[in-house]
């Protein structure tokens, strides 16, 4: 997890706060300069702390930039857990994981960017992408198949390989959030506005829905 210093903090002011505040400008630093170009001092200067402080948080850029990322995979693989934890019909439980998901995106719209920055640098450092995989994504990946494999069993589902269906309908929660520039320019509505996002979530529950569920006899859903 984080490599953040906390044992003595509390002689320096309010951790917690501090840290928030470092994350919160880390996130926006990365997520628009990039990793080589972020820079520690703009990101003291915008968090309101002084650079030493910075440090003394996190033992260099790095170690910063490691946090951001537990942030931002941390706080997805949470969502999914609780959505996919509670105790619902299977039906149930795909639509709560895919607003659960959608929701979290939309309060943190720069975390794709970050995402898809840290897809690109596999190549050059794959040791942190590995991490990121043990950590977050196999855990995601297994509880997603586990609920795959009970709307099958239970008759919700059609049958489907969990290799293939959920990388695609991941992709179809966080697309629309890399694509959102292009979509105002093409429309010239605010993709980000609260009723294109409660839109856009209950069309994607719609589209996953329509790829997964079994229809009932009768031809009703």
């Amino acid at each position: 997890m984080i490599s953040v210093r906390t044992s003595r903090l509390g002689t320096r002011g309010q951790p917690e706060e501090s840290r928030a505040a470092i994350l919160k400008a880390a996130v926006r630093a990365f997520a628009h300069e990039g990793v080589a170009g972020a820079r520690p001092n703009a990101i003291a200067r915008t968090a309101g702390i002084n650079k030493a402080l910075l440090y003394y948080c996190c033992k260099d850029q790095d170690a910063i930039y490691q946090a951001v990322l537990d942030q931002v995979f941390g706080g997805v693989r949470a969502a999914i857990h609780e959505a996919v934890s509670q105790n619902l019909s299977p039906r149930e439980k795909l639509a709560c994981y895919v607003c659960a998901h959608f929701d979290y995106i939309a309060s943190n719209p720069l975390y794709p960017r970050i995402v898809q920055a840290e897809f690109l640098r596999a190549g050059r450092d794959p040791s942190r992408l590995e991490r990121i995989a043990k950590h977050y994504f196999r855990p995601v990946f297994l509880e997603l198949s586990g609920l795959l494999k009970a709307g099958a069993q239970s008759g919700d589902f059609r049958k489907v390989d969990p290799t293939h269906f959920i990388p695609s309908m991941i992709s179809v929660i966080v697309f629309f959030f890399n694509t959102a520039p292009i979509m105002k320019l093409m429309t010239g509505a605010d993709p980000m506005s609260p009723e294109r996002l409660a839109e856009r979530r209950a069309a994607i529950v719609d589209f996953i829905s329509a790829a997964l569920f079994v229809r009932p006899k009768g031809g009703r859903k």
